[in-house]
């Protein structure tokens, strides 16, 4: 499975982007698919996560309500819809994908919150 992520930049405060992960494999065979993110000195952190069925979830209390994972099917893409961005969101961006036992990473794309 390869995974190519795109969308990040830099944004002020209150913006909003949106993420994408093009997925190599029909993204309604993967078990599930996540975004983490990762900033320098800090754990790496699961952001929110795509089961292969049922509601995705998001472990991080404090992107409740402000980030929306989804799945394109047209596209085969994974999407991370961030609005009302803060700054403490400023990271790199990961797409992962668990297939047959496996995960799979993609590169990363740097989201930089900052006026």
């Amino acid at each position: 499975v390869q995974l190519q992520a795109f969308g990040g930049g830099l944004v002020q405060p209150g913006g909003s982007l949106r993420l994408s992960c093009a997925v190599s494999r029909d993204i309604f065979s993967i078990v599930f698919m996540r975004w983490y993110r990762q900033t320098p000195g800090k754990e790496q952190e699961i952001v929110a996560h795509m089961p292969s069925a049922g509601d995705p979830v998001y472990p991080l209390a404090s992107v409740k309500g402000r980030f929306t994972i989804s799945r394109d099917g047209a596209k085969n893409t994974l999407d991370l819809q961030m609005n009302s961005l803060k700054p403490e969101d400023t990271a790199k961006y990961y797409c992962n994908a668990f297939y047959d036992g496996v995960h799979y990473w993609g590169k990363g794309t740097l989201v930089t919150v900052s006026s």
